[in-house]
């Protein structure tokens, strides 16, 4: 079964190419996807490769984790299942409050009886 591996902290020069031959002297290499910003085109500084034994990716996070890559010290660890997000998707928070204060709420009037 292959393994799926998250390589962090690359530099934005690193290439799939050099990816792939840096974990191939570690086994058979399934996949390398290095991940790109979709607007620009640069790279995030991470990747995934998918390396097709398990054994093989266990001896590729022993030797390249902490490897130095383009003057970077590389992070090689087991990827993890991504997380599914809600609707919608953003960071908007839940809202709700009014701010505090004397304000008043939305569309009416302070509601306090004196």
């Amino acid at each position: 079964m292959a393994t799926k591996l998250y390589i962090g902290n690359l530099s934005y020069n690193t290439t799939e190419a050099q990816l792939n031959e840096a974990f191939a002297a570690h086994g058979a290499v399934e996949s390398v996807a290095l991940i790109t910003d979709r607007h620009s085109g640069q790279s995030k500084g991470f990747a995934f490769v998918e390396m097709t034994d398990d054994e093989e990716a266990k001896k590729a996070i022993r030797e390249l984790d902490g490897f130095e890559m383009d003057e970077r010290s590389i992070n090689v660890s087991v990827a993890r299942p991504r997380q599914e997000r809600g609707p919608g998707g953003g960071g908007h928070g839940g809202g709700g409050g009014y701010g505090g204060g004397n304000r008043k709420p939305p569309g009416g009037h302070n509601r306090e009886r004196f």
